[in-house]
């Protein structure tokens, strides 16, 4: 699968609420309604490539993705070996997105050193290409894609891989991101959207959602550089930064929200339709609405 090939809109979900029955329902209904990508996460639940082995197998079309793999989880031939393996089972359909993940998901959780992050990712590229592998080669390769926020991950997305792949992040981050990977470089930044239109609602859910990002160093490293300052991660996040990361409201307002990404130079915005009831997994009716081929 080529970047080009993608398409416009993909799909990001926390699926491991749901049963493997359900998670292949996702897949075929998001690939029926042209959705170009389905986007999942490693943290600890389910291993991403076991899951997108078993949508490869029931699906056609659809780009299978890591937002992210986690490059803690595996060593670089445990990597090349996952990727290879999925690209031939799929036809070449996987995005391997790789992460640094998080200190406070690395060194506690996973007693590993927590390395500087482009370095520590520039070394491991620099494995991948050189990792052994005895099996067949894939025929298609899916492209492969960074976790990046702040400038020199994102430098590094650009000169080393496809290109990148920032989360929790604004459209004016996209139109940043544009300039520093370059116009040749597939850029597919994560957007949640929120179908709530009560103003309080609204916020309350998403504060929700974003509690755990904002107890995470590198993503409050990156907001500071976005024009918010400390005191916006009080109380749960200030309002106008509840409103900056979740996109609520009408679904003209949330429409708007997804297209100020490809405007600012985005190939493909990975939604993430929250649930209005703020429990974990997806909103369907979004899904529906939102679709491409709705």
């Amino acid at each position: 699968m080529k970047t080009s090939e993608i398409g416009k809109l993909g799909l990001w979900s926390m699926i491991d609420a749901y049963s493997f029955k359900e998670c292949i329902a996702l897949a075929q209904n998001a690939e029926k309604l042209g959705y170009g990508a389905l986007w999942i996460p490693e943290a600890f639940g389910r291993d991403p490539f076991v899951m997108l082995s078993i949508l490869a197998g029931e699906t056609d079309q659809l780009g299978l993705a890591t937002g992210i793999a986690n490059i803690y989880a595996r060593d670089p031939i445990a990597m090349v070996a996952a990727r290879n393996s999925l690209n031939e089972l799929s036809g070449g359909r996987l995005i391997l997105g790789l992460g640094v993940s998080h200190m406070e998901m690395v060194t506690p959780m996973r007693n590993h050193v927590y390395g500087k992050p482009v370095t520590t990712m520039r070394n491991y590229l620099a494995a991948m290409e050189t990792a052994m592998y005895s099996a067949p080669q894939p025929e298609q390769e899916g492209p492969l894609v960074l976790a990046a926020l702040r400038k020199n991950m994102l430098a590094l997305a650009g000169e080393k891989t496809d290109g990148a792949h920032p989360y929790f992040v604004t459209p004016e981050h996209t139109a940043k991101a544009r300039e520093i990977i370059g116009p040749d470089s597939f850029l597919a930044p994560e957007q949640k959207v929120l179908r709530i239109k009560e103003t309080g609602e609204a916020r309350a859910v998403a504060r929700k959602f974003m509690e755990l990002y904002l107890g995470m160093q590198n993503y409050r490293n990156n907001i500071l550089t976005m024009g918010f300052t400390n005191d916006d991660f009080e109380n749960g996040g200030s309002d106008r930064l509840v409103d900056a990361i979740v996109a609520w409201g009408d679904d003209a307002s949330i429409q708007k929200r997804l297209e100020a990404h490809w405007e600012n130079g985005a190939d493909h915005v990975c939604m993430q339709p929250l649930r209005p009831d703020g429990q974990a997994g997806f909103d369907a009716e979004a899904v529906k609405v939102f679709a491409p081929n709705g």
